[in-house]
């Protein structure tokens, strides 16, 4: 067994792909130190109990969480560089949303320090931090039912079967009363095809975004002095 093996961010890693692949209720020492090899007493020296472990997996899994676009770039291109890294990260552990449901996040460095980016971000745009901080929670709520409810596949599910939930979901809307859900049954027609999720998530960030951009821009027409006025 080596060191890095039992590294807080091996156990860490390890935890998120066993909840990314069987849930959260897989997550737990002794089922992570029986994958591990090593006895669960190895593992309390990183996380006293489960509820620190699955603080230490949110933590790990958002360390990665900025802003890629260059300081000197706009308000609104830096937000949307951090949005689509919450947005990257979720897609590859779909495991998180829950973790952030499930547990306290405040409590972890690396929201922290995210929410305190995303919040000098909206400072910059002109709201208040009161206002900021309902924006940035606004963008998280609004990440996490993307991802949730994205219309790809689920992780494991084969083309075949992925076709197969698709007809079954195009028959369901195609059943419905044409003479009182008329578009719902025309919607029906969509599930033909894979769904481009690539689109989906380009189209639906901008759409999130895009209310955060015009309310920034009333408020900078009310107070022309403020920079993102200029």
């Amino acid at each position: 067994m080596t060191g890095d093996r039992l590294s807080k961010a091996a156990v860490a890693e390890h935890a998120a792909r066993l909840a990314d692949d069987e849930g959260l209720e897989a997550v737990t020492i002794r089922r992570l130190a029986k994958d591990l090899g090593v006895t669960p007493m190895a593992l309390y020296w990183h996380f006293k109990n489960k509820e620190e472990l699955l603080l230490g997996v949110v933590d790990h899994l958002l360390g990665g969480v900025r802003s890629e676009a260059p300081d000197g770039d706009p308000w609104q291109k830096r937000l949307r560089a951090l949005v689509d890294t919450v947005v990257d990260v979720m897609r590859r552990h779909p495991a998180l949303p829950d973790l952030m449901h499930a547990v306290d996040k405040t409590r972890t460095e690396n929201f922290t320090r995210a929410t305190n980016d995303c919040l000098a971000l909206l400072s910059e745009a002109g709201f208040t931090l009161g206002e900021a901080f309902w924006v940035s929670q606004h963008l998280l709520t609004g990440v996490i039912g993307l991802v949730s409810g994205h219309p790809g596949p689920r992780p494991g599910t084969s083309p075949e079967e992925a076709a197969e939930l698709r007809r079954q979901k195009r028959l369901m809307f195609e059943c419905l009363p044409a003479d009182r859900f008329p578009k719902m049954v025309e919607y029906a027609a969509t599930f033909r095809d894979e769904p481009d999720v690539e689109r989906y998530f380009t189209f639906n960030v901008d759409l999130l975004l895009a209310g955060v951009e015009a309310t920034a821009a009333a408020r900078a027409r009310r107070q022309p002095d403020h920079p993102a006025a200029r």
